[in-house]
């Protein structure tokens, strides 16, 4: 199309850009956004996010990440999608560490994730033995103000307490941080506190049997 001298408008590039990720044909597709520019139709969010996308499904977060950080000089600021697409991305390819820093500047920026990016996050830390950055995670939602459900911190929590190396202090912190404060966590009654004290001390326990076994 291009070739043939055809001037594609924004709705075109849209059209090409999803065929060619479809496609997994993820440098025509960078290539592509980037000459946008040069044919005067900048790039807009949709047209990123797609890329963005197509590079993080077939496991080229890093790719990904390069083109969300240029998209500020571009004149596209990311928003919650873009996040959300790199820390999936970065988590699915067990680049945790990488993903929290981006998740931290997603919350910081007003965004509020999807609970199924959080809990990614959260059990993919806790999968690799790292309950205090899972904890963090926490925190960090909580500071912004960010109160999902109580069945969802349930659902989170739930995963910290599964994890092999979780110890019973900090666990005690994620329940107890800012319940008692002005942000308070949505609809944390004594019944979800107590199932999870319950799930603490379980918990605590079999590492102590084990302790003493081994």
């Amino acid at each position: 199309m291009l070739n043939k001298g055809f001037v594609p408008d924004t709705l075109s590039y849209t059209t090409l850009l999803n065929s060619l990720c479809r496609k997994k044909k993820l440098k025509e597709a960078y290539k592509l956004l980037c000459r946008m520019k040069v044919k005067g139709c900048n790039p807009d969010i949709l047209h990123y996010n797609t890329v963005i996308s197509g590079y993080c499904k077939v496991g080229r977060a890093a790719d990904a990440c390069k083109v969300l950080d240029d998209m500020p000089s571009n004149g596209c600021l990311p928003n919650l999608l873009s996040y959300q697409s790199i820390v999936g991305g970065l988590c699915n390819q067990g680049m945790h560490t990488e993903a929290k820093s981006y998740f931290k500047v997603m919350i910081s920026k007003g965004f509020c994730p999807h609970f199924s990016v959080v809990h990614l996050l959260v059990k993919g830390f806790c999968k690799i033995g790292k309950t205090e950055d899972a904890c963090e995670v926490v925190f960090e939602l909580l500071r912004h103000g960010n109160s999902p459900h109580a069945d969802t911190w349930a659902e989170i929590l739930s995963s910290i307490c599964e994890a092999d190396n979780t110890t019973g202090d900090v666990l005690q912190q994620v329940i107890k941080v800012e319940i008692k404060s002005n942000t308070r966590i949505v609809d944390v009654g004594a019944g979800l506190e107590d199932y999870l004290i319950k799930k603490i001390k379980t918990r605590s326990k079999k590492i102590k049997t084990r302790s003493r076994t081994s």
